[in-house]
């Protein structure tokens, strides 16, 4: 059996280490052709790859870029560097076997990234079927220019892979038997998808790109007998964290993901990432109380009618109050996102968003404000920023990155506005300063320790600000 080696080449810790998923969900799926093996890079940085390479010897070599670049315009970090320096360019020095990128960030910038890294070949969008695809025809020497969505140096795969309308039949990612899962178990959180696929709009967003426009969902019963065997495993300690872009889309899916939990009495940890205000409900939220849920972050990236209109995300005002107010009756701790600087933003929507904030949004819960909107190719704010003339079809917009301001609120003015704003709202955080103080973060863990706090860390932490700010410390 041919030898594939899967190196997760992302190391960013912060604000908590994330695992691996994709390369997982490959490795299961090729488990049954091939003697998949997984290197981690997230804590051990590259040190131990040579001798990985050299003691599996393996057929082919896979590298998933995860993220690019960290999305905020004061703090840009441009993550393939070192995923390139720490991890493939090393591996191209002792290996001459195929290496093929692939992973949500390389998806974006296809062209440009297999350019950078100088890899033999890439993988757009979902890489398991495209995988296996790629090395039978590479096992039998076959011409691979005309897979779809696989790239070369010299050719784009033509078509696209056709995607089956669910995935159930793709095995779990099983990832804390693939890997070391102790490292990710204090800090970190186990990785569960529900879906594939973006039905939404928003203007700047790469989802429907990567996995399409269409939903494709896992039923509630294998959703639920996968969280059930991997707390069999790792016990009550460790978090579920729903990674779907958006949890509640469509509407009902959730409803029954929470059924099922609740109805087969599993007392699991959870949280989630992209709850929409559109599809809210108490009956939502009573559900995700009683599974066990801790912790939603809600993204609806403004409060101000026009901007919500401009960024195409699909609710309205309404909605987005409905949300804060069933947030704050069911006390379900929530972390809020808001993204100003898009199309029509001004120093009135600015302050549209900010009323509300004050208005709706629980003082126990954190609120990020950040400002700039990272263009990727084949969004609708790529075309508004062709329109604007502020790029031309030739600009690479990999390395440097361009982010969107609104002409009536450009990075200088945005950046002050939400300074500002933040240093009058204890719970209001700049995107840019998104991690605590070190300090901090020990004078917290110190309290829930001594206290025995189970709430999410985020309380916590705006706890001993409260603190700092009103002994002078803040």
């Amino acid at each position: 059996m041919r030898k594939l080696l899967l190196v997760n080449t992302n190391t960013e810790k912060l604000p908590y280490p994330v695992p691996p998923l994709g390369i997982c969900l490959i490795a299961s799926f090729l488990k049954d052709y091939y003697d998949v093996k997984i290197y981690d890079g997230m804590f051990d940085e590259g040190r131990n790859l040579e001798a990985v390479v050299r003691n599996f010897n393996p057929d082919f070599i896979g590298f998933s870029i995860r993220n690019v670049d960290e999305v905020v315009p004061e703090r840009w970090t441009f993550f393939l560097e070192s995923a390139f320096s720490l991890f493939i360019e090393h591996v191209r020095k002792i290996s001459n076997v195929p290496l093929i990128v692939g992973g949500s960030g390389y998806s974006i910038f296809p062209s440009e990234i297999l350019e950078y890294t100088a890899a033999d070949y890439g993988i757009a969008g979902e890489g398991e079927e495209t995988l296996l695809a790629l090395l039978q025809k590479l096992e039998r020497g076959e011409d691979v220019s005309q897979l779809p969505n696989v790239y070369t140096r010299t050719s784009k795969g033509t078509g696209v892979m056709k995607k089956k309308p669910g995935y159930d039949r793709m095995p779990w990612s099983d990832i804390d038997q693939k890997l070391d899962f102790n490292p990710y178990m204090g800090r970190g959180v186990y990785s569960i998808q529900t879906k594939r696929g973006c039905a939404l709009q928003c203007i700047y967003c790469s989802y429907p790109l990567i996995e399409g426009k269409q939903y494709r969902l896992r039923t509630p019963s294998s959703i639920a007998s996968e969280i059930e065997e991997v707390s069999d495993r790792l016990g009550q300690c460790v978090t579920f964290e729903f990674v779907d872009s958006t949890f509640n889309e469509p509407q009902g899916h959730a409803e029954e993901i929470c059924r099922e939990l609740i109805r087969r009495k599993i007392k699991v940890r959870m949280r989630t990432m992209g709850v929409n205000p559109r599809n809210t409900s108490a009956e939502l939220f009573s559900l995700m109380k009683e599974a066990g849920f801790a912790q939603i972050d809600v993204t609806p990236d403004s409060a101000s009618p026009a901007v919500i209109k401009g960024l195409r995300k699909g609710f309205t005002m309404e909605d987005i109050r409905r949300t804060a107010n069933l947030i704050r009756e069911f006390d379900m701790p929530s972390m809020w996102f808001f993204l100003f600087g898009g199309p029509g933003e001004n120093s009135e929507t600015f302050s549209e968003t900010i009323r509300f904030i004050d208005d709706y949004i629980n003082p126990k819960d954190l609120v990020y404000l950040s400002g700039g909107l990272r263009v990727y190719p084949g969004t609708q704010l790529y075309k508004v920023a062709l329109k604007e003339g502020l790029i031309t079809t030739n600009d690479n917009l990999l390395h440097p990155p361009l982010f969107y301001f609104s002409k009536e609120a450009p990075q200088v003015l945005l950046k002050a506005w939400i300074d500002a704003a933040c240093s009058e709202r204890l719970n209001c955080l700049p995107g840019a300063t998104s991690n605590p103080p070190e300090e901090m973060l020990r004078e917290a863990v110190a309290m829930r320790q001594s206290k025995g706090l189970t709430e999410p860390m985020f309380r916590t932490l705006l706890r001993i600000r409260k603190g700092w700010k009103e002994d002078g410390r803040l």
